[in-house]
């Protein structure tokens, strides 16, 4: 069975950085697009990035792109998120999430647990 298990969240101040990773096992990683996808309370789940199964290219919401890089290490079946000069807004719990979809997915099929990120003002 697909396994996705996200670590790396915490608390940090508005403007400072944090790093998520994620350790994925149970699939063929490189068959795969590996994303990450967050939830406010009371919102909805909402698309973060994504980065290609075939090329590791990377796909940004417009709320993130300039801000947080998303990585894949093929070798050790993990994807990343480093995420820099984080605002308030971006508290949530951040998902990492897998879909062996062709082209460039914003939908996935396979959920971690979250991992809960806090920015404070």
């Amino acid at each position: 069975q697909v396994q996705l298990v996200e670590s790396g969240g915490g608390l940090v101040q508005a403007g400072g950085s944090l790093r998520l990773s994620c350790a994925a096992s149970g699939l063929t990683f490189t068959s795969y697009t590996m994303g990450w996808l967050r939830q406010a309370p009371g919102k909805e789940r909402t698309f973060v990035a994504a980065v290609r199964r075939s090329a590791g290219i990377p796909d940004y919401a417009d709320s993130v792109r300039g801000r947080f890089t998303i990585s894949r290490d093929n070798a050790r079946n993990t994807v990343s998120l480093q995420m820099n000069s984080l605002k308030p807004e971006d508290t949530a719990v951040y998902y990492c999430a897998a879909t062996n979809a062709l082209g460039f997915p914003r939908e996935f099929d396979h959920w971690g647990q979250g991992t809960q990120v806090t920015v404070s003002s």
